[in-house]
């Protein structure tokens, strides 16, 4: 896409006899499907090696280069299904920005429809295409958060086996690092781009780098906020299992006290002496078996005046 100095909309160029001279400014989207990929880089812009080298270096970190005449951008978009990052590279000057990217760029797409509806061709600018790639880029992540604070809300409020809720807990929690490289990132390069001299961005337009630079901070709170919810979900599941083993543990010990006296009184009876004159009782299995009752309900009842038997004191 180009617009030329009487100010008509070019929606095709030729790039076999291209020239920058007959236009007054230049968009050129990139998405190769062939081994060709770099000639148009390479031989076309005559854009610098390393440049040309980070465009096919897999997912390189948000950042902007500084060259003779031209800047170098590399952004994140996110791919919705699999929640990981796509690399897309700009080289911006003040007469062309060229997009590349090796993966279909949904974003790409719909910046070119709305470009095409813009009635105000003076508007057209690299900068102004770079704000709106930009705009976009920033605005399909928010769905993506919002999915996830959909489910953690859902957890909250729902009816949930344990199991299920760690597992949604997990997934989501994964799914905001994934977000996290990607935002913290993009808002890094954003606050670097606002507050750079090198980059002569006019007042009226710093607003809307700006505005974008707000939706960043904001999707960054958002990330935080929803990291601290799933922490706390985690430690809520790591206090109930511990309540619970300490349950069963206060349970187990208060048998086990009961039992110790009543081992200890068979133990007694159960050594093989000549010489025992209760075994000779006519009623000594039942005292015993009587006494044995009695202890054990007389130590049930002090248990239960401490309370071991209450949950919510335990």
């Amino acid at each position: 896409m180009a617009v030329d100095h009487s100010g008509s909309i070019i929606h095709s160029v030729d790039l076999k006899n291209f020239s920058l001279d007959p236009y007054k400014m230049v968009w050129l989207d990139i998405y190769p499907e062939k081994d060709e990929e770099g000639k148009v880089l390479k031989d076309l812009f005559k854009f610098h090696p390393l440049a040309i080298e980070d465009c096919f270096h897999f997912l390189q970190r948000p950042k902007l280069d500084y060259y003779d005449g031209y800047h170098f951008f590399v952004l994140h978009s996110i791919n919705k299904e699999t929640m990981e990052a796509e690399e897309v590279d700009v080289f911006l000057s003040d007469k062309y920005i060229v997009t590349f990217h090796l993966h279909q760029s949904e974003e790409t797409e719909l910046l070119y429809e709305k470009i095409k509806q813009v009635n105000n061709v003076k508007s057209l600018t690299p900068n102004f295409v770079f704000y709106e790639l930009l705009d976009k880029l920033v605005d399909f992540y928010f769905p993506c958060i919002t999915e996830m604070e959909e489910t953690l809300n859902a957890l909250e409020s729902g009816e949930f086996r344990i199991k299920q809720i760690m597992k949604q807990v997990f997934e989501t929690r994964s799914g905001l690092l994934k977000l996290k490289r990607t935002i913290y990132p993009m808002r890094d390069l954003l606050y670097r781009l606002l507050n750079s001299e090198r980059l002569n961005i006019p007042k009226s337009e710093r607003t809307y780098f700006m505005n974008v630079y707000d939706h960043l901070i904001k999707l960054s709170e958002l990330i935080s906020a929803n990291m601290d919810f799933t922490a706390e979900i985690r430690e809520n599941y790591i206090s109930v299992n511990s309540y619970r083993a300490n349950t069963v543990m206060m349970t187990l010990t208060v048998i086990t006290t009961i039992f110790m006296p009543l081992t200890f009184i068979a133990g007694v009876y159960g050594m093989n002496f000549d010489n025992m004159p209760e075994l000779r009782w006519e009623y000594g299995y039942f005292y015993v078996l009587g006494g044995m009752g009695f202890l054990s309900f007389m130590m049930f009842i002090w248990f239960k005046r401490k309370g071991w038997f209450d949950k919510d004191q335990i």
